[in-house]
């Protein structure tokens, strides 16, 4: 196994880490039984950095997590989120709060719910227009002060909301979405963070399954949120599924699965990432692990941009309502 540094800690972690969401939420009916194997093959293989929100699942992602952290804590670096607010229904974000009366509140839940004493990497989920980001961190620092918290981190936010936030705490990590379709972050996120010894921390580092070349998007099933998402509605499904297939023939041509393709891809784009893929399925969770190591040439890379550019009608990774909720400024 292969190891990043936290931010400008003493930490090293595995360079691939595990998303943890799509065990519990958004991406159709849960399967416990399988989702519990993988986090028990996590361990197993060294990939023991997981990823959860306490919105995930409202809280069921934390707490099937728990099963699997309380006999194994010392062995698992555990990454939590805070601020979303789910709806009646306990299904979707329904508001965001990153207040510090209710992120005291929202600590304590995680605590409880991961059936731990502390959190390693605690993040806020987004930034809160009504609480000035200064404020935000200052309460999450009082949090790391009473030893609940390890370090912090900071999810899907500006490189001056970043700078700003360090001024007052340091801030560990950011995580923001970033793929071979989602690349926006490279043009300041990147940068900044290695500038400020901030560990980038990609989230749907596969593009949400568009870069494995399996996905069927007309056959996603209820309850998959992708179905809202314009990246897999039909005007784009044509130029996605040819991007696909050709970046599978690179992939075979490396003698790699295009997900381990993808992810020595982000890999190679600094010491300072660790992608933290999301699967509920053991075989996936070892096909990933198997893009560590891989080195890309300059002629592998130049290749994959070549493809890009070849089929840029990829569509937005956001809705309009989603889209909102990342921070600009």
């Amino acid at each position: 196994m292969l190891y990043r540094r936290l931010g400008k800690t003493d930490v090293q972690l595995p360079s691939i880490g595990l998303g943890c969401m799509g065990m519990s939420h958004g991406y159709g009916e849960p399967d416990d039984e399988e989702s519990i194997a993988t986090l028990e093959k996590a361990i197993e293989i060294g990939v023991a950095f997981w990823d959860t929100a306490d919105i995930y699942g409202a809280g069921k992602n934390e707490e099937l997590i728990a099963k699997v952290l309380k006999p194994n804590r010392d062995k698992i670096f555990i990454a939590t989120k805070f601020g979303f607010i789910p709806n009646a229904e306990n299904k979707y974000a329904f508001g965001f709060d990153a207040s510090p009366k209710h992120m005291k509140k929202a600590l304590e839940n995680s605590l409880k719910r991961l059936n731990t004493d502390v959190i390693d990497l605690y993040y806020a989920h987004r930034v809160d227009p009504n609480v000035p980001v200064e404020e935000m961190v200052g309460a999450m620092a009082e949090l790391v002060k009473e030893g609940k918290v390890r370090f912090l981190g900071l999810s899907e936010v500006s490189a001056n909301t970043l700078r700003r936030a360090c001024s007052i705490h340091p801030i560990s990590a950011l995580q923001s979405e970033y793929s071979l379709l989602t690349r926006d972050v490279e043009k300041e996120i990147l940068p900044t963070c290695l500038e400020l010894g901030v560990t980038f921390v990609p989230f749907s580092p596969l593009a949400r399954g568009l870069m494995t070349n399996t996905l069927d998007v007309s056959k996603l099933k209820d309850g998959d949120f992708r179905k809202t998402l314009p990246r897999y509605q039909k005007e784009f499904s044509k130029n996605n599924t040819a991007l696909a297939q050709g970046f599978s023939l690179i992939a075979k041509r490396k003698d790699c699965t295009p997900s381990q393709l993808a992810l020595a891809w982000v890999l190679a784009q600094g010491e300072h990432i660790i992608p933290i893929p999301g699967t509920k399925r053991r075989t996936y969770l070892m096909e990933n692990a198997g893009a560590i190591g891989m080195v890309l040439t300059y002629h592998d890379l130049a290749e994959i941009e070549d493809l890009l550019a070849k089929y840029p009608n990829t569509g937005e990774r956001y809705n309009s309502n989603s889209n909102k909720l990342v921070d600009k400024n």
